[in-house]
């Protein structure tokens, strides 16, 4: 059975972006550094949006995923920067009652968020990539197998949480921990 993994970078303190969302990637508080970089190329490429896959030269599929799915919040990152579909190499899914279709290739889900994944799962296929945003990760919290935490060495106070939404406890064992030159943390975490 397909797993769904939050693979995402995140603060000491828990949050995936600043308290006015939009992209983090680069900021002063989640740094691209080369060791980040290389370990991205070599663990999980197909998470890179395709101009840095074409930039670096990679058209390999994926290793790890072949499905993406993003709340609506996530998505428009990509709109914001031009991009109607910044993953054409795996199956997009943007999950979001308001959006209208950008993109033929983007499935829109409107509702019944936790039913489309438990299918998913089922389906034949390598890994499902839950890329955020902190409310789509809450709302399919009884449905994540695999947490990869990008653990960033800083501390912002506020702004988007990993996981937005109302108490709800769920148990994770820590499986493995890289330790990158940057000082950047990888945590993988298997439900318990």
């Amino acid at each position: 059975m397909r797993k769904l993994v939050y693979y995402v970078a995140t603060t000491l303190d828990g949050y995936i972006a600043g308290p006015g969302g939009g992209d983090p990637s680069g900021a002063d508080y989640f740094p691209l550094t080369p060791d980040v970089i290389q370990f991205i190329v070599e663990q999980y490429p197909e998470t890179l949006p395709w101009p840095a896959r074409a930039a670096l030269g990679i058209d390999s599929p994926g290793q790890v995923f072949d499905t993406i799915l993003e709340g609506r919040s996530s998505y428009e990152i990509g709109l914001a920067a031009g991009m109607t579909d910044a993953y054409p190499h795996l199956r997009h899914l943007v999950f979001s009652t308001t959006l209208e279709s950008q993109d033929p290739a983007v499935e829109i889900v409107r509702n019944g968020a936790l039913d489309h994944v438990r299918t998913l799962k089922t389906e034949e296929g390598k890994d499902l990539w839950l890329v955020g945003g902190g409310t789509l990760a809450h709302s399919l919290l009884p449905e994540i197998d695999r947490l990869v935490l990008k653990q960033n060495r800083s501390v912002i106070g506020s702004g988007i949480p990993l996981f937005n939404g109302p108490f709800q406890s769920h148990m994770f064992q820590p499986v493995d921990e890289t330790l990158l030159d940057s000082g950047i943390r990888v945590l993988t975490y298997d439900r318990a």
